[in-house]
């Protein structure tokens, strides 16, 4: 039964009877043959429907071609029809009036300016005369119609601007579209909307780079005070499922922070205040006790510098350069603390309202990607207020070891010393080693011995809190490549100072968790 469907043959597959045996020789193996003959009906079938495809696009591409011809039919067969019912209009099929009789006032509305217009055209002559009128011409006007001067092209009846029916019906007016369809859309690859959008772009990067340079400084404090928040979220969290409400584990946390500040200006400023002016008070002092060094005294007898330095200190002009370094320092000192007053501020807001802030930026994510990233941002939060947690620690156990070296030597002033110590070893990779350097140098001013004690003393418990503490305290909170660590320091500092150090190793081990988590997979699904 042979397939009737147009553009298709049907090719019967050859059937393959088992062959009889030959009367002298022995069967002939009927399966094998059978095979055989199927693969030679394949190859044909596959031949045959590469034909059928070949002629259906050969008849897709005439059809094609049939349809744009008939389109062009179509529109000159429109403009002709247009061109000559502007030409020609019906004849007006009204009686005549009888003679000696005035004409019959007209019932149309006056035109603008005061001048008859001539008689409408039926229904079927408003597209021509639009048409007219358009292109700038007037219709020739049919017996009995007014003789009066045609109106100018485009304020007659077929103009949108005057007629409410024209404007409805070329605007395209419906339930669903009250004030007309909207136009086509500009074409995505217009020259015009490129550049455009190319200026508009390179402009509002200008003005988003101009505006972070002039507010760097506002966020390098919100950085700081969300660094903070992040750090002591854990704790507020504990806090928490030990039955508090948040509102108390916050104050009880921030009240803490507070009295470690107080207790550091307390340690610090009083002494370094009492070492300046004692400083400053023996000065004089100290110039007299340069006359007794050899080299001073010929230095003082061929260029008189015993007399000159002397003469500069007792003077006005060196207590009037003091005074002006103390309000230089007082300066930086109020700015100081108006800063630190701004991180603490910011730092309460945020950890008060640190989950709705956390699920609102969740929520900023698309629906479908929301999940995936709440779980990494979680992941994230954790281990940043994990090294915050453990680097606090780290510092407490510095500070503490410090203190008792310290006392135990009699060096001055060991609760600031200690202090000292635990805000430098903050700081990733160099801040032990800043705050080694600093109580070292006070200890030899006691004696050559303590000092080089506590430098022996830094230099081991360095060792111990690099292999010993560092790694039992930070296992469970970050997992940072030590080159990534130091390159991520190096840059940080370079790029935002101490505050840049200090954020480092934390944004590091961020950025690694991202780039396992997402970029990796990616790329390997490529």
């Amino acid at each position: 039964m042979s397939d009737e469907r147009p553009g298709r043959t049907r090719v019967d597959r050859p059937r393959h009877p088992a062959t009889p045996p030959d009367a002298d020789g022995p069967a002939v193996d009927a399966p094998a043959a059978g095979y055989e003959a199927t693969g030679a009906g394949e190859r044909r079938d596959a031949v045959a429907a590469r034909e059928r495809a070949a002629q259906a696009r050969d008849r897709a591409e005439r059809a094609k071609a049939a349809a744009a011809q008939a389109a062009e039919a179509a529109e000159e067969a429109e403009a002709a029809a247009a061109a000559a019912e502007s030409a020609h209009p019906p004849e007006d099929t009204r009686p005549a009036e009888p003679a000696g009789t005035a004409p019959a006032a007209s019932t149309e509305p006056a035109e603008p300016g005061g001048t008859a217009s001539a008689a409408h055209p039926p229904e079927a002559m408003r597209w021509a005369m639009r048409w007219a009128m358009r292109a700038g011409t007037v219709p020739a006007a049919h017996p009995g119609a007014s003789t009066e001067p045609a109106e100018p092209a485009g304020t007659g009846p077929g103009d949108p601007g005057v007629d409410d029916e024209v404007r409805a019906e070329e605007a395209g007016v419906d339930e669903r579209f009250p004030l007309g369809r909207p136009g086509r859309p500009m074409s995505m690859r217009s020259p015009f909307r490129i550049g455009f959008a190319g200026a508009l772009g390179a402009g509002f990067a200008y003005l988003l780079y101009q505006a972070l340079v002039s507010a760097r400084s506002v966020l390098v404090l919100v950085i700081v005070s969300a660094f903070l928040a992040i750090g002591l979220n854990p704790i507020v969290s504990r806090l928490e499922r030990a039955g508090m409400r948040r509102g108390a584990a916050v104050a009880i946390v921030f009240v803490g922070l507070l009295g470690f500040f107080a207790l550091f200006g307390y340690a610090v400023l009083p002494p370094v205040i009492n070492q300046a002016s004692n400083f400053v008070d023996a000065v004089p002092n100290y110039v007299k006790d340069l006359q007794g060094n050899g080299t001073i005294r010929d230095l003082d007898r061929r260029f008189g510098v015993i007399d000159k330095l002397s003469q500069y200190v007792t003077t006005g002009d060196f207590g009037t350069r003091i005074a002006g370094n103390v309000v230089t320092v007082t300066q930086l000192v109020a700015g100081f603390v108006l800063k630190a007053l701004t991180v603490l501020i910011l730092t309460l807001y945020f950890l008060s309202s640190f989950n709705s802030i956390k699920r609102t930026a969740y929520r900023l994510v698309p629906r479908s990607r929301r999940a995936r990233f709440s779980l990494i941002g979680d992941e994230v939060l954790n281990r940043v207020g994990g090294y915050v947690a453990g680097a606090v620690v780290v510092a407490l156990i510095a500070g503490l070891a410090s203190l008792v070296w310290v006392s135990s030597l009699g060096i001055p002033y060991p609760l600031a010393l200690a202090l000292i110590v635990t805000l430098t070893d903050v700081i990733p990779l160099i801040g032990a080693t800043i705050g080694a350097v600093i109580v070292t140098t006070v200890a030899f001013f006691v004696s050559l011995p303590v000092g080089i004690a506590t430098g022996i003393f830094f230099l081991v418990y360095q060792q111990v809190e690099n292999y010993l503490i560092y790694p039992r305290v930070m296992s469970r909170s970050v997992d940072v490549n030590p080159a990534a660590a130091i390159v991520g320091a190096l840059i940080g500092g370079t790029l935002l100072g101490f505050v840049g150090a200090l954020l480092a190793v934390p944004a590091t081990a961020a950025i690694q968790l991202i780039m396992r988590e997402v970029l990796v997979p990616r790329q390997d699904s490529q």
